[in-house]
């Protein structure tokens, strides 16, 4: 399974003990796909718990994601927002992936969630232009990337756009497994993540921190 950077076996069991416990879709989620090649790319337990928190405490009703996979994080998000906003939750989730987000899908048919997620399969750039094109710049709490990571830049300027004041946006694996420490890596991915970091750092626009929770979460606040 997916977990934080630096936890031994013995402290991710630990969290499991002392957080709530997962909705059995998101433990299914999370044991399958662990036997995936690509299990890695799955946010770990802990970062489902704090989402959750994140959302309870917006009071999160409308939310984006860009990069579904399995549907771990949109799962974990969608079902506070529904048990905060029976009526009228929606969470925007994006993605170009036709075979590892059947499996998502299945997973919010059974955590009861799949009312209050539009899945979008196309480039998100374009999706959330689209949204903002539509006119809704400025009405969602709280927003997710979890994907390319040379696309970072474009979502945050659009994420920026289509969150409220006082909004979050999360980004996940801002740490990229200790690589943005190292600086012989100048990769297309690193050089994308330093560059968001510094910007975000810089931004007038935004609250910003770093957390070393999962691959490493950016977190900003729109001003």
């Amino acid at each position: 399974m997916s977990s934080s950077i630096g936890l031994t076996p013995d402290l991710v069991r630990y969290l499991a003990h002392v957080n709530p416990p997962e909705h059995p879709a998101l433990a299914r989620c999370r044991i399958e796909t662990a036997r995936m090649p690509n299990a890695q790319m799955q946010i770990s337990a802990e970062q489902g718990a704090f989402m959750q928190v994140i959302a309870r405490m917006l009071n999160a009703k409308r939310a984006f994601e860009v990069g579904v996979f399995t549907g771990y994080s949109a799962t974990a998000v969608a079902l506070t927002m529904k048990e905060l906003n029976p009526i009228g939750a929606k969470l925007l989730a994006c993605d170009v992936s036709e075979e590892w987000t059947i499996k998502a899908r299945d997973y919010w048919r059974q955590a009861q969630v799949d009312d209050v997620i539009e899945f979008v399969i196309a480039p998100a750039a374009e999706t959330l232009d689209a949204r903002i094109a539509a006119g809704e710049a400025g009405l969602y709490d709280l927003g997710f990337i979890d994907a390319d990571k040379t696309g970072y830049d474009a979502y945050y300027e659009r994420g920026l756009q289509l969150l409220r004041p006082g909004g979050v946006m999360l980004f996940d694996n801002v740490l990229w497994s200790g690589r943005v420490a190292d600086p012989a890596d100048t990769s297309p991915d690193t050089s994308a993540l330093r560059a968001l970091a510094q910007k975000a750092k810089a931004d007038a626009r935004v609250h910003a921190a770093m957390t070393s929770i999962g691959d490493g979460v950016l977190i900003c606040v729109k001003r």
